[in-house]
């Protein structure tokens, strides 16, 4: 009964130092547009999925770029996985796993807002043959969260340029 006593109050104590300090989790990013297009991105991008996940409510994503108040165009999309470490044998022991987004922000008409950008996330992987399935699946969470990372800048970006035009 004491050992739970002192684990809620442990519990308890973090919580309140944490509102203390000011801590507040990530809210999603202000944006002035409710119409947005995406262009130039591969049928069922991922990139897209991950886009989209983090658009606010008040922002629907519309097929025609006339409609749109602002365009992100993609110029490449794009995700690698090299080989970075080997044993003398030729075992791989450790992959880079690198996810690109080229792209431009132009306005409905065509008006550029933001030139050729190039957002960028890379991570390292260790890998052991015995563990294949379990490295899969970090594989897969680790590309998911640099997709998202990447679309949160996309999102500030937007914000910024939004503020900028007087939105």
């Amino acid at each position: 009964m004491r050992r739970r006593t002192l684990l809620l109050g442990a519990t308890l104590g973090t919580g309140m130092a944490l509102v203390g300090c000011g801590f507040h989790l990530r809210e999603p990013a202000d944006l002035p547009y409710t119409r947005l297009a995406l262009t130039g991105f591969a049928h069922r991008s991922p990139m897209v999925d991950a886009l989209r996940q983090v658009l606010p409510t008040s922002t629907r994503v519309i097929d025609r770029t006339s409609d749109a108040e602002v365009v992100v165009v993609a110029l490449d999309d794009r995700f690698q996985k090299t080989v970075v470490a080997s044993t003398a044998a030729g075992q791989v022991r450790e992959f880079r796993l690198r996810v690109t987004l080229k792209f431009r922000l132009t306005s409905a008409d065509g008006k550029p807002l933001i030139e050729d950008t190039e957002l960028e996330q890379s991570r390292d992987l260790s890998y052991i043959e015995t563990s294949a399935l379990g490295k899969e699946e970090e594989e897969a969470v680790l590309v998911r969260e640099m997709r998202n990372d990447i679309a949160q800048q996309l999102l500030q970006m937007l914000s910024a340029v939004g503020r900028t035009a007087g939105r």
